[in-house]
């Protein structure tokens, strides 16, 4: 099967393009989340560190309560979770723009942001739980899912960011908030009510033990300790970009190379899901995770912003590959029962990771200078291949269930 048609026999299976579209609405606030904080509350309060840290708290909200919104997931069902956190989500942004508007006290700004941020619904991680059941666990098309899954993801940062710019110069600070708050909203209900959602519900199986339940698994775990490395290059190299480019004399060409790192990453990821490979999936984890920051060296090298510019594609086009093998992985090494928690605990990993690689990238350029933070990016990416090879065993599919007689 050419990879052209094996695209179009995935969107051709049932309820899969409507669901896909309705996931995709419910994912753009994603890109749009931050900067849209960042722009108003600077333009509300004056300052640039309100904002910043605004943006942060929300970040960390949704990344450290996605795994137990996940696990209510399991628990309770799609729509019994995902639809009341849209409309405490939404709400959540509609009190940030009246607070910043009144000009309420910075900590009460951050707790708000937290919780908007906690009550954001984990819409990737309950789609990923729905592909094999979806596409009858054909895993040619499921590969395929994965990547488009991926692809989509780098697409909503690509464009996210893009409204925010439009909508702010257009109408104004806050209508991106606005607008992230109507599409999570809709795009959640429609997603919600689509039949595999609902179909979700009659699992019955869900997590126990403790706050940690689904790292119990061992392959989750050692996923969760690859992708750490991983994301602090990814965090690295976006604050290493804008350094080159500070130091070519240009600093707001960093944006042109951010989106060619991320196109190069969603033509990977098209490639990727075309592909009709057969080795096993943790090899191909494996080498994509080694390929990815040996992809930074040349960048260490260029000599000029066209050079950059050239390299910059190619470093970009294995992130989609890596994180879709990484996501797809997942379901392999985690027992029924705890798959959407299990979904999150990758996204939570890369959180970190990208937060630990923006704080140590920024030190090292102002310490050192901007080739010196891509080669540290790289060595700490290895750290990944180190692990993964390590625990290789750990990687290996689960035996299915056995039913009782």
């Amino acid at each position: 099967m050419t990879g052209v048609r094996r695209y179009g026999e995935l969107l051709r299976t049932p309820h899969v393009a409507a669901i896909t579209a309705a996931a995709l609405l419910a994912r753009i606030p994603i890109g749009i989340i931050g900067l849209a904080l960042v722009l108003f509350l600077r333009e509300e309060t004056g300052s640039y560190a309100t904002a910043g840290a605004v943006a942060a708290a929300f970040a960390v909200g949704s990344s450290c309560a996605a795994p137990y919104v996940g696990r209510l997931v399991d628990r309770l069902g799609p729509s019994r979770v995902l639809i009341p956190g849209s409309v405490l989500h939404a709400s959540g942004l509609g009190l940030l723009i009246v607070m910043g508007y009144e000009a309420a006290p910075t900590p009460l700004l951050l707790l708000v942001a937290l919780l908007a941020g906690a009550s954001l619904p984990p819409i990737s991680a309950v789609m990923r739980t729905l592909w094999p059941a979806l596409l009858g666990r054909r895993e040619e098309l499921v590969t395929t899912a994965f990547a488009l899954d991926a692809v989509i993801v780098e697409l909503v940062f690509v464009a996210g960011p893009a409204l925010v710019a439009l909508l702010t110069a257009v109408l104004f600070p806050a209508a991106a908030l606005v607008l992230s708050a109507v599409l999570s909203l809709v795009g959640t209900l429609v997603f919600a009510t689509q039949p595999p959602a609902r179909a979700r519900e009659a699992s019955g199986q869900f997590a126990t033990g403790g706050l940690f339940s689904a790292l119990k698994s061992p392959g989750l775990l050692t996923l969760v300790l690859g992708l750490i490395p991983i994301g602090f290059t990814l965090g690295a190299t976006e604050v290493t970009l804008p350094a080159f480019s500070e130091a070519e004399g240009n600093r707001a060409l960093a944006g042109v190379l951010l989106a060619v790192w991320s196109i190069g990453s969603a033509a990977g990821g098209i490639a990727y899901g075309a592909s009709s490979t057969t080795r096993p999936l943790a090899d191909r984890f494996t080498r994509c995770a080694l390929l990815l920051p040996l992809s930074l060296l040349p960048l260490a090298l260029a000599p000029s912003f066209l050079v950059m510019l050239v390299l910059v594609a190619p470093a970009g086009a294995v992130i989609a590959p890596t994180l879709a093998a990484g996501n797809q992985l997942v379901g392999d090494v985690t027992p029924p029962g705890q798959q959407t928690e299990a979904y999150t605990w990758p996204l939570t990993a890369l959180v970190l990771g990208v937060a630990g690689g923006n704080a140590a990238a920024g030190a090292v350029v102002e310490a050192a200078d901007w080739q010196t933070a891509f080669l540290v990016a790289t060595v700490a990416g290895l750290l990944s291949t180190a692990v993964l090879l390590l625990r290789r065993e750990t990687l290996r599919p689960l035996a299915p269930a056995v039913q009782p007689a």
